[in-house]
């Protein structure tokens, strides 16, 4: 009885170890994603700020219609690099939490 109760108590540690490891990663990989967001929200914002001062220096609807479009096409291409970005971070950071499950994992398959 005391073994099974001496094995039990170190799987609790190892799974409590197994456990913090995984929300430190989680933790790390949710900043490293916050931090993104961050950047690419000041970003946006400084593009369209300066879409607005170009737009109220143009003279002709054919500038406004020219910055319109390239600030449209730019925003758009920007989007789509930063959702791929976050994409494969999100991936790194399931990669990340659930990497001190994985010897566990393997034992429990044996």
């Amino acid at each position: 009885m005391v073994t099974s109760i001496g094995a039990l108590n170190e799987k609790s540690k190892e799974f409590l170890g197994s456990s913090m490891a995984s929300l430190s990663a989680m933790n790390e990989g949710l900043q490293t994603i916050a931090g993104e967001a961050a950047d690419y929200s000041k970003k946006s914002l400084e593009d369209g700020s300066a879409l607005i001062q170009r737009l109220a220096s143009t003279r002709s609807v054919e500038q406004a219609f020219q910055a319109q479009s390239a600030f449209s096409k730019n925003a758009y291409e920007a989007f789509v690099t930063q959702a791929a970005k976050f994409g494969e971070l999100y991936a790194d950071l399931a990669k990340e939490a659930f990497k001190p499950y994985e010897s566990v994992l393997v034992k429990v398959r044996k």
